[in-house]
């Protein structure tokens, strides 16, 4: 029986060589090789800076703290509250309660993911000093409408920090997400568009943030050089702070924040170069496979609402969400292609409704998030990966015929 996955890694001689590279070349910890994914990761999204960490995760958390430390940013303080969407991976909002926010949930538009504007507007006028920023998640590859959320923030003096894990490459209004909002986070987990297994990032256009983050992710440390220079005898760090100390320190283990490490590897950082490189390639396949897949399950639009069409859109996966008045279950299907070879994994839930870890505010959301609750319990995806073959969308296909007709 065929499989289809919901994401692949094909290993070629690039990711090999690549390996190899880092193997021989002694040095396995961050060096050469993330400042140059770093380079090469900002230039393609459009952004100046980008500070690679070890997971998307961390590179939501991370981000959330340089905006506690910077004193640019009064609004963010202890419990202040940040808008977000409340589908999405449960990382997004873990991460703002670690990092000691208020995650404030707006609905969302059904068929796109995106923030419903209304609904944020009319939070933010409820009470706008209790806000400090907008995290909107460009969920599966999906943009928010970020003119709107940019007008916003800037009307009531609040951070924009885009959540653009799962939308390597989508554009919105001719730039690519992620290089909008003050900050935005990047994951290149094994089932997104660029894929190293375990890797993050931030992006940013400002030069403060960025020399924050860079300390933040090495446990708040003083330094935050691009690479380190104390092996050739030079160290700007401690040319920075040497007046300030009248012993013998050394910037790397002198700390100015109390932080986490979140570094990565030359061996993430590798394979991120060589999947980089092939980043348009990447988005165009998706691109293609969701346009025949829409084609070919037409048939099936009084069952489900199939992914709305965009040149714009790099897409993650390919999502299908139940109709209201379909006479199947999300259950069914899910297991009927799955019996068939097809995995499938159900489009998160809905956070403060149906997500256990949430529970205490399932009271304070409940019946105020109806599309994230219908798609929290209705939408699925499979995958649309560059792997899959023509054979295997035909083969997708002709399973949902046999289930279906």
């Amino acid at each position: 029986m065929r499989r289809i996955n919901v994401g692949d890694l094909k290993i070629r001689q690039e990711e090999e060589h690549a390996i190899l590279e880092v193997l021989r070349s002694g040095r396995i910890s961050e060096g050469k090789k993330v400042k140059k994914f770093e380079d090469r990761f900002a230039e393609y999204i459009g952004t100046k800076y980008c500070v690679a960490v070890n997971s998307g995760t961390s590179a939501l958390v991370v981000g959330l703290l340089a905006l506690q430390y910077d004193e640019r940013f009064p609004k963010v303080r202890k419990n202040a509250k940040v808008i977000t969407s409340p589908v999405t991976y449960i990382a997004t909002v873990n991460a703002l309660v670690l990092s000691g926010y208020e995650p404030v949930f707006a609905d969302i538009d059904k068929h796109t993911f995106k923030l419903n504007m209304d609904e944020v507007a009319t939070i933010i006028e409820n009470n706008k000093d209790e806000y400090a920023g907008i995290l909107p998640v460009h969920l599966m590859g999906y943009p928010n409408d970020m003119e709107t959320i940019d007008k916003l923030a800037r009307e009531n003096d609040l951070f924009v920090f885009e959540d653009a894990a799962q939308a390597h490459g989508s554009m919105y209004k001719g730039k690519k997400l992620g290089a909008i909002g003050l900050l935005s986070d990047f994951s290149f987990y094994i089932a997104h568009n660029i894929q190293v297994g375990e890797m993050g990032c931030v992006c940013t256009n400002d030069e403060p943030l960025y020399k924050l983050l860079k300390q933040l992710k090495a446990n708040g440390r003083l330094c935050s050089c691009a690479i380190c220079t104390r092996n050739k005898g030079i160290c700007p760090g401690f040319a920075k702070y040497e007046h300030k100390y009248d012993f013998d320190y050394d910037p790397r283990f002198m700390h100015e924040y109390i932080s986490y490490n979140f570094k990565t590897t030359e061996f993430t950082a590798a394979i991120g170069l060589t999947q980089l490189s092939q980043a348009d390639y990447i988005a165009k396949k998706r691109k293609e496979n969701v346009t025949y897949l829409n084609k070919y399950l037409s048939n099936y639009q009084d069952i489900f609402y199939l992914p709305v069409y965009s040149d714009d859109v790099s897409y993650l996966a390919y999502p299908m969400i139940i109709k209201e008045n379909s006479k199947i279950s999300r259950r069914w299907i899910r297991k009927k292609l799955e019996e068939n070879g097809i995995e499938t994994r159900p489009l998160f839930g809905c956070i403060p409704t149906q997500q256990p870890a949430f529970n205490n505010l399932k009271t304070q959301y409940n019946g105020k998030l109806p599309m994230a609750d219908y798609v929290g319990k209705n939408a699925f995806y499979l995958g649309c990966h560059q792997y899959l073959e023509e054979e295997d969308l035909y083969y997708i296909v002709k399973v949902f015929r046999h289930t279906l007709d």
